[in-house]
């Protein structure tokens, strides 16, 4: 017979629907645990309001390809205690332990009424599962997408993208909120310096990633700040790939405002405010505008260029 939570997605700000998977699942996760107060300051607290990763043909894995292990230290230092569990590619000699062990967490965790999260149950990005059948050897699950489903055990980090990935919220660490404010600065730094592993343009350098697309190659090598019609690929900035990376992101910021907001840092929350802002407005143009007319993408241009200097500015005031 499953067992099985009652989870929806309901609650978790997502104003594009893109969302980082991990980051709202991980924040629905908490949301639905006893520390559901915790559950919008540890997106930023654990780091992941501040990352971006940007491929240069837009490949959508490339939100997805970065140091996963960061997921437990990252959690952890917000004020949330983890059990973690990971298989990568190469490491088939350890995939049926490390999938009974994870079988074992997730079996715990929504026993004591929580979600684990999970790569990879419904569609190739994080989610939630949310229940179990050990006779029928089914999980439920809540991809992203928010159809849930069911999958069996044996699929767990064997399906579109075969690695295995799974957290649970264990409990509270005890930790001073100043200490998570220093420490979240910190990991927000690391990244946005590009100090973190990742084969794709990461960090404050996703900024120019994302608008060299738009400006064109030309014109940028040159530096002459005018648009290079005729080096833009107006068929991948049309895309739902751009849509993508833009409403991944945006969200994102919303969390460090509020984050720096509820933590007394008034400039930094006002810088971010205006970062999400300015994310959210381009994304907006994207779903509402057609990009091949110059003047759209200028006007994208600007929101992000806008969004880049505030965020420059917040890593000087990390700094400082």
């Amino acid at each position: 017979m499953m067992k099985k939570l009652n989870i929806t997605w309901d609650g978790v700000f997502d104003p594009t629907g893109y969302m980082f998977s991990f980051a709202k699942a991980l924040c629905c996760a908490v949301k639905n645990s006893p520390f559901s107060e915790m559950a919008e300051d540890l997106v930023a607290s654990s780091g992941f309001a501040f990352r971006m990763w940007v491929s240069s043909d837009l490949c959508p894995s490339a939100t997805s390809i970065w140091q996963f292990d960061l997921q437990k230290s990252g959690v952890e230092s917000g004020g949330i205690h983890c059990n973690y569990i990971e298989r990568l590619w190469g490491q088939e000699d350890v995939e049926e332990e490390r999938r009974l062990k994870a079988l074992g967490m997730i079996r715990q965790s929504i026993d004591e009424g929580i979600p684990a999260v999970s790569w990879d149950i419904g569609c190739c990005e994080w989610g939630l599962i949310i229940g179990y059948d050990d006779e029928a050897e089914k999980f439920a699950v809540l991809p992203i997408s928010g159809q849930e489903g069911e999958m069996e055990y044996a699929q767990l980090g064997k399906r579109e993208l075969p690695i295995l990935n799974v957290l649970t919220i264990v409990g509270k660490v005890e930790k001073a909120r100043e200490d998570i404010l220093t420490d979240t600065i910190k990991i927000a730094k690391n990244h946005l310096l590009g100090n973190e592993w990742c084969d794709n343009a990461c960090g404050l350098g996703a900024y120019p990633a994302l608008i060299r697309h738009l400006e064109g190659g030309d014109a940028e090598r040159a530096g002459s700040g005018q648009m290079g019609s005729e080096a833009v690929n107006l068929e991948l900035i049309n895309s739902w790939n751009m849509e993508y990376f833009l409403g991944t992101y945006a969200p994102l910021k919303w969390y460090a405002w509020k984050f720096f907001e509820g933590h007394g840092e008034q400039e930094l929350a006002a810088l971010y405010k205006s970062v999400y802002e300015n994310w959210q407005k381009a994304f907006e143009m994207k779903k509402s505008l057609d990009l091949s007319v110059r003047e759209n993408r200028e006007a994208m241009v600007e929101f992000l260029k806008q969004a880049q200097t505030c965020e420059r500015q917040a890593v000087d005031r990390m700094q400082a």
